[in-house]
């Protein structure tokens, strides 16, 4: 076993997903999935020439299809040894999965306006709070840390981990201080040194549209 060795700067370069079915029709997937939409394949297929650039060594992904789907597909171009982690799944939405949010909004509007002012501790019936899939993400980029360091990941995950990632980071990082949102469709830089996660850049690299 790789020992983890101190002031080996890893790098993760964290993104979303490529578009899919239920992101077209404003479905919640959750740990449900999806398969890629048509225009998906093709952004993801440019992603991997996109990111072709930057060095990266190896790819992580979540174990959900949609993720692994985009992993292979960037990794046409890029070639690099691929993992998957069961902890970079998105968060469960229980019984709220598969609907939309608007129906969601409608027919439990006051269920949903009290979750949503948990805020960290928002958890949809049956489903998993927040701070749950920041701690098991934070795990997840810590173990690779220690299994690949000094290296430059790839990580391919879903929204909502990313925002509990990004958004943690730049709020520890800020002191509270207002920030600028999290763009869709972007990469993130994040680096671990000697256990500690920090947000090096948001919003560090924007996604081409796929070319016509």
């Amino acid at each position: 076993m790789k020992r983890y060795v101190k002031n080996h700067r890893t790098r993760f370069f964290v993104m979303r997903h490529a578009p899919t079915e239920w992101n077209r029709a404003g479905r919640i997937q959750g740990q449900a999935d999806s398969p890629l939409t048509k225009e998906g394949e093709i952004w993801a297929d440019q992603w991997g020439r996109q990111l072709a650039k930057l060095d990266m060594q190896r790819i992580l992904s979540s174990d959900t299809g949609r993720a692994v789907a985009t992993a292979h597909r960037i990794n046409h171009t890029l070639q690099l040894p691929l993992d998957h982690d069961v902890r970079l799944r998105e968060q469960d939405w229980g019984q709220w999965t598969g609907r939309t949010m608007a129906a969601i909004r409608k027919t439990q509007e006051t269920r949903f306006r009290q979750q949503e002012q948990r805020g960290w501790s928002f958890c949809p019936p049956g489903g998993e709070e927040r701070l749950d899939v920041l701690q098991r993400a934070r795990d997840s980029l810590q173990a690779a840390g220690r299994k690949w360091p000094g290296s430059r990941l790839l990580v391919i995950c879903h929204e909502g981990v990313l925002k509990c990632l990004v958004y943690h980071l730049a709020i520890l990082q800020n002191c509270g201080a207002s920030f600028e949102p999290m763009a869709s469709y972007h990469l993130h830089c994040l680096v671990l040194e000697d256990e500690r996660l920090v947000l090096e850049k948001m919003n560090a690299l924007a996604f081409k549209p796929p070319a016509k």
